[in-house]
């Protein structure tokens, strides 16, 4: 009885990782949220409001909430 080695099998010779569609989108995933991480941040700083002098008092900051605010109105509608 000789012991023979098995057939050498042929190499299976697999798809490279960029054509399997559900890596791209795992990647997409992650992608997406740092551009618009990027893109928000950008907004962000460009777009900044500009800091308010609180050293100077309105004539209606001393005044109830609700004086004040209807005599807002009132003037608002008058223009």
């Amino acid at each position: 009885m000789t012991s023979e080695p098995p057939p050498k099998l042929p190499e299976p010779r697999g798809t490279p990782w960029w054509r399997f569609g559900i890596v791209w989108l795992v990647i997409a995933g992650p992608a997406v949220v740092v551009v618009a991480g990027l893109v928000t941040a950008a907004i962000a700083i460009r777009g900044a409001d500009p800091v308010l002098n609180t050293e100077e008092r309105s004539a209606f900051q001393d005044r109830p909430a609700l004086q004040g605010r209807n005599h807002a109105a009132a003037v608002g509608s008058q223009r």
